[in-house]
C-alpha cells in the first residue's frame, strides 16, 4: 500500500465532529485518525510497506478473533445491545492493534 492512500484515512477524523452534533462522546475517538495525516512527509519504501502489511495482518487477526467471539455471544444472548457494544470494542481493538504494532515494528527496524 502506498503511503498516500494511508494518509487519506486521516480524513476519517472528521467523523469525530459528529460527537459534537449528537452529544456522543464515543465519536470523539475518530479524532485519532487525524494522526494518519502526519504520514504525508514519510517516503514510502519496501520496508515501510512490509511493516504496514504486517501491522495490518495483526489487526486482521484481532478482528477475526473478536468478531467470532461476538457472534457466539449474540447467538447465545440474543441482544442487539451486545452486538453494538461488541462491534465498537472490536473496531477500537483493531485500530489500536494496527497502530501499536506498526509503531513497534517500525522502531525495531529491519529483521
Amino acid at each position: 500500500m502506498n503511503v498516500k492512500y494511508l494518509r487519506y484515512l486521516g480524513f476519517l477524523g472528521l467523523l469525530g465532529l459528529l460527537g459534537l452534533v449528537f452529544d456522543n462522546y464515543g465519536l470523539f475517538g475518530f479524532f485519532g485518525f487525524f494522526g494518519l495525516l502526519g504520514l504525508s512527509h514519510i517516503k514510502s519504501d519496501e520496508l515501510f510497506e512490509k511493516n504496514l502489511a504486517i501491522a495490518g495482518l495483526y489487526a486482521f487477526i484481532v478482528s477475526l478473533i473478536c468478531l467470532s467471539i461476538l457472534m457466539v455471544l449474540v447467538v447465545t444472548i440474543g441482544s442487539l445491545e451486545v452486538a453494538a457494544i461488541g462491534v465498537a470494542i472490536t473496531f477500537v481493538l483493531q485500530v489500536l492493534t494496527f497502530t501499536f504494532s506498526f509503531n513497534i515494528i517500525e522502531k525495531r527496524g529491519e529483521q
